[in-house]
């Protein structure tokens, strides 16, 4: 057994790079980056005998000086002050090392034992009493869709819901549910009728409400994370929950998302209701959301939620014109294409979209079907190298969407459907998405033409070479940049940045973001510090600068001007207020060179 079989390799090297400078280890905030705060106790206590080396049942001060170097060879070693601190962090009966309580004539399994605990108290404080103690989540209680207009008599309320989950809730819960909801939101309007109710708090739950066209409503009721904790004496346990740590912005955010991906595969519900009627929108809601909902993870929401931003890959001007070329050839080539978009590592370099549209798109392809369809860039194990007629060309081109082999004589010629703005109302396309090695084409035809076998085999042949060999100009441009930029530096410093006006989203704080997981390079309490941050630049209009000092001794800092917005996370604890102003204008001038932030 290794701790890279329990723990990940990646959150460990970022885990020691955080506290590289000396006097700069806090064993809390390791413990969070390299992931052990959410291991099992088994798992805690398989940990703590790879560090007890001897094997016995002690972790004295002079091995945890070289705690760091038990992570990965080469690290530095702990000060001599950071070791006392860390050692008597757990050390209740100061012998001067964790977990033995002295005595001679201790079993060495007990002294084992008792330090493994001690371990788990210093990893996180609930852990200790995992046994005992229990934490939830947000998790989601209901989600329902409803029209007031449906059901305005007595005795007709159900015909206004047109989608509930779950969906094994009684009848008469539902109309109930649906009842209250529609009074908060009547009786908030009567207080400011054009701005009714977005959300309403309890201590168990949070309820959201979203009005996406005139008298259509979404609802999404989250259940508020909590600890359970077990009373003396056979008593039932004690609840206690954490409503503070659910952010109106996260979440309101989420629900505006469902929204928005319902409508990119289906249109809007009037479309529908002019189509068929209410038996279409209701058909047409249940097969959509009841896949879409179990996708939906709330433990993972966080602040790029919010912004639902567009990560772009950055390129130089040579390449670029590359890209822009293949586009127009491809487009010219097969006139039937209307739009098209091009992504490389899962990041936008163009498209022909409006903003809205390729937001919403960017959020489906990177969070739903490039995962499900992830290999590795070169190997190409999924899809065999196929010899090209012309020039004898091998590619490692394949269909996301559509034909998963184009040799099956039973292949399927059916691609996704999705609705685009014009500027008569919504054009519904054919999603066409072609993958070769690390970089992906999107290619959007309208919804009459029948896409056939020959079509799709005259695209395979005209794009899969080409792609194939700008991914590798990409790849060596790239690889080119970097070498001449010199080696990574660990900064001293993290942030999310996001302009409004482009959709531009960059994070150096999460390390990967998808639909399930959002693997952060800090601690949540320093998450939940920008949430708050955004939570303020919400509520006004001009420009602003927020600077918080965190009880972890980190520095948060937010800058809000022009439609821009900046988060900036310094581990300068002992900085005042004028270093850490000039350290995050040295920030905006090394990587925001042409962004002018609040001075």
């Amino acid at each position: 057994m290794s701790l890279t079989s329990i723990l990940s390799a990646e959150a460990i090297e970022s885990a020691v790079k955080d506290c590289q400078e000396p006097n700069s280890f806090n064993y809390k905030s390791f413990f969070q980056l390299c992931g052990l705060t959410s291991k099992t106790p088994q798992e805690v206590k398989d940990v703590f005998q790879l560090l007890d080396e001897d094997n016995s049942g002690y972790i004295e001060e002079a091995e945890l000086k070289f705690f760091l170097q038990r992570f990965v060879p080469g690290a530095r070693a702990l000060t001599d002050a950071e070791a006392k601190t860390f050692v008597s962090a757990a050390d209740d009966d100061s012998d001067g090392r964790i977990g033995a309580e002295g005595h001679a004539n201790q079993a060495p399994w007990r002294c084992r034992q008792r330090s493994q605990v001690k371990l788990m108290l210093m990893v996180s404080p609930r852990m200790a009493a995992v046994t005992q103690e229990k934490q939830y989540t947000p998790s989601l209680l209901s989600f329902f869709v409803y029209n007031p207009s449906f059901g305005p008599r007595e005795g007709e309320e159900e015909k206004k819901i047109l989608f509930y989950h779950p969906r094994e809730v009684e009848k008469n819960e539902k109309i109930r549910n649906v009842g209250l909801c529609e009074a908060i939101v009547q009786f908030t309007r009567t207080f400011c009728p054009s701005k009714p109710a977005k959300s309403l708090h309890t201590q168990k739950n949070r309820q959201f409400f979203f009005e996406p066209e005139d008298n259509f409503w979404i609802v999404m009721i989250v259940r508020n994370p909590m600890v359970e904790k077990p009373n003396k004496d056979g008593k039932p346990p004690t609840v206690e929950y954490q409503e503070e740590e659910v952010l109106d912005t996260v979440y309101g955010a989420v629900l505006r998302q469902c929204y928005s991906m319902y409508k990119l595969f289906n249109g809007t519900f009037g479309r529908a209701m002019e189509a068929g009627g209410v038996e279409l929108l209701v058909q047409k809601l249940e097969k959509f959301f009841y896949r879409y909902l179990q996708t939906l993870h709330l433990q993972s929401c966080d602040l790029l939620d919010v912004f639902g931003g567009i990560s772009f890959f950055p390129l130089d001007k040579m390449t670029y014109l590359k890209i822009q070329s293949f586009v127009n050839r491809v487009e010219e080539s097969l006139s039937l294409i209307k739009y098209t978009a091009f992504l490389y590592n899962d990041q936008l370099i163009w498209s022909g979209l409006e903003q809205d549209d390729m937001r919403i798109l960017y959020k489906y392809l990177t969070t739903s079907l490039f995962p499900r369809h992830s290999e590795p860039e070169l190997a190409g194990r999924d899809s065999a190298l196929r010899p090209e007629v012309a020039g004898n060309l091998l590619h490692y081109g394949r269909f996301l969407t559509g034909p998963a082999n184009l040799k099956d004589p039973e292949a399927k010629f059916r691609f996704p459907k999705i609705f685009v703005h014009t500027e008569d109302g919504y054009e519904e396309l054919h999603l066409i998405v072609y993958k070769a090695m690390s970089a992906a084409a999107c290619f959007m035809i309208s919804a009459s033409v029948e896409l056939t076998r020959d079509l799709c085999e005259r695209l395979d042949a005209l794009v899969g070479p080409q792609l194939t060999l700008l991914a590798s100009d990409i790849c060596e441009q790239f690889t080119l940049n970097r070498r001449i930029s010199g080696p990574d530096k660990e900064p001293q410093f993290k942030f999310i940045y996001f302009n409004h006006m482009n959709l531009a989203e960059k994070s150096t704080i999460h390390m990967r973001k998808t639909a399930s997981v959002s693997l952060t390079s800090v601690h949540p309490d320093l998450m939940k510090i920008l949430g708050d941050i955004n939570c303020d630049f919400a509520r006004v209009d001009e420009d602003e600068e927020v600077i918080v000092k965190a009880m972890t001794d980190y520095w948060v800092v937010g800058k809000k001007s022009d439609q821009r917005e900046l988060y900036v996370i310094l581990n300068q604890k002992n900085a005042n207020l004028i270093e850490v102003n000039e350290e995050v204008k040295r920030l905006c001038a090394t990587q925001f060179n042409n962004i002018f932030f609040l001075d």
